[in-house]
């Protein structure tokens, strides 16, 4: 049976500017953003303000390489500053545009021995990038970054995960890691303890890791016997996080350690024809998860569905439907019983419950 989505609210981004990319910054104290780049900055918006009619962003920040579109960058809980994942940096950028520090590390670049001439503007090829998190109390940077190559020795080339002290960029622990990424990306638990790392490593795999910090000391594990795993989302409640599988098979949660807690295949389309769970899914609060299932075929025709799951078995509880008609954009749950939509053609964003206002 299918679930009826109802509209709680629509707003539309302000100016012309073209969109490149969007993302939606969570955190456990109830705070909202949705951090949209474009061109040579990000603006924040709080959803909450957005929606009530404050279009204009709470904070703008330009971004530090204009050329460099690749990395995931990252919020502090009170928008005073964003720390940004560049290709030979980790730099943090204050709500006034000053650079307030900056953590030099080898060049992602992936073409051995080729030179830098200075300029802090050049953008060397390649896509590989990392990732960054600032701690949910402000005080920490986490940092996906390389060492070795040209920089230092490149029988030495290897991948680490670093904490930073978020006041001066000072590096306080160290982790290397058995990865070649493609790309990144990093998720807290709620405990304010512990951060998810995910290496995305295009036909090699997918890798997943948890740290702490202890002191001056990563403390981690991982869940790398399996390593075709993409890092969802975590959930505030109970405290498990949501995983799926690289190729689409099949939906996972589970508990910190790893302990597989429930599990979801993705359910054929209508004509029994399979379908596959896509790389979107999330807590919409404590009780429920919303995810995509994609064709597995690449059938145009027929768009991805939304659906619900109950949050501590996942089992399917029905495709969503929308009032406006088909909606196939990626969904972003909120964790407070919402989650939102972006039409890129209109710049909207359109946020949804399973139950009226």
């Amino acid at each position: 049976m299918s679930i009826t989505a109802h509209l709680r609210d629509s707003a539309r981004l302000p100016g012309d500017a073209p969109v490149h990319t969007h993302a939606v910054d969570k955190r456990g104290n109830g705070s909202r953003r949705v951090l949209v780049r474009r061109e040579h900055r990000v603006d924040v918006h709080d959803v909450d303000e957005f929606f009530a009619g404050t279009l204009a962003p709470r904070a703008t920040f330009p971004v530090p390489w204009p050329g460099w579109d690749h990395g995931a960058d990252a919020l502090s809980p009170d928008a005073s500053f964003m720390v940004f994942s560049g290709q030979r940096a980790v730099t943090a950028v204050g709500a006034d545009g000053e650079r307030l520090w900056e953590y030099r590390h080898s060049c992602w670049g992936p073409v051995g021995g080729h030179t830098h001439t200075g300029d802090e503007q050049q953008v060397c090829r390649g896509f590989e990038s990392g990732s960054c998190h600032v701690s949910d109390d402000g005080r920490h940077v986490w940092a996906h970054v390389v060492r070795g190559g040209h920089d230092v020795d490149w029988d030495d080339w290897h991948e680490c995960w670093v904490v930073l002290d978020a006041r001066d960029g000072r590096e306080l622990a160290r982790m290397r890691l058995d990865s070649a990424a493609g790309g990144s990306h990093q998720l807290a638990h709620p405990d304010g303890i512990h951060v998810g790392l995910c290496i995305g490593m295009g036909q090699d795999g997918v890798l997943l890791h948890w740290a702490r910090l202890d002191g001056d000391t990563l403390t981690g594990w991982d869940l790398n016997d399996d390593m075709d795993r993409i890092l969802m989302d975590v959930q505030a409640g109970h405290h498990g996080f949501l995983t799926v599988e690289e190729n689409g098979a099949d939906l996972r949660l589970h508990a910190l350690d790893g302990t597989v807690l429930a599990e979801a295949d993705p359910e054929p389309n209508d004509d029994e024809s399979p379908s596959w769970w896509d790389h979107t899914c999330g807590f919409v609060d404590t009780d429920t998860v919303i995810a995509t299932t994609i064709d597995a075929d690449d059938d145009a025709d027929r768009p991805a569905r939304h659906w619900l799951l109950d949050a501590r078995t996942l089992t399917l509880r029905g495709p969503v439907t929308y009032p406006t008609g088909p909606v196939t954009a990626y969904v972003h749950p909120l964790g407070d019983g919402t989650w939102l939509t972006y039409d890129g053609a209109s710049r909207t964003f359109d946020r949804w419950s399973e139950t009226p206002s």
